[in-house]
């Protein structure tokens, strides 16, 4: 089960809805599992189908996360046409085995869709989401 904060969901989001209608990324960093900075990335490939972290910003980041002792807790990207579920490549690409996968759909401006997975081996679990005050 992801556990978050309203506020850090709230900002994927905002970040999900100011990117459309490319895909917006980005990782939340934390310690212990738990989710406390929210870092907005830039989606390299400004694509409307498909996100990549930027190389040297992706190094910086998880160099910063390093040096505060922290870890990827969130890894989130927006889809902006299709459902919150991870496609082929998203999939493909999961590198972190201890990692929350979100997901948020922006194809409604009126309902918001924020799913959560843990990605292991190619293999997708959707997990409960809990949002907390």
């Amino acid at each position: 089960m992801l556990t978050i904060s309203k506020e850090l969901a709230d900002r994927i989001v905002a970040h999900a809805r100011a990117d459309h209608p490319d895909e917006a990324c980005g990782v939340i960093a934390g310690r212990n599992g738990v989710p406390e900075r929210f870092i907005p990335m830039e989606n390299a490939e400004r694509s409307p189908t498909f996100y990549r972290f930027d190389s040297m910003e992706q190094l910086r980041v998880w160099r910063e996360m390093d040096d505060r002792d922290e870890e990827p807790v969130v890894i989130y990207h927006s889809h902006t046409a299709t459902e919150a579920y991870p496609s082929r490549t998203d999939i493909s690409y999961a590198s972190e085995p201890d990692a929350h996968y979100v997901l948020v759909s922006t194809r409604d401006d009126d309902e918001v869709e924020f799913r959560s997975y843990r990605i292991l081996e190619g293999v997708v679990t959707e997990e409960e989401v809990r949002f907390i005050p």
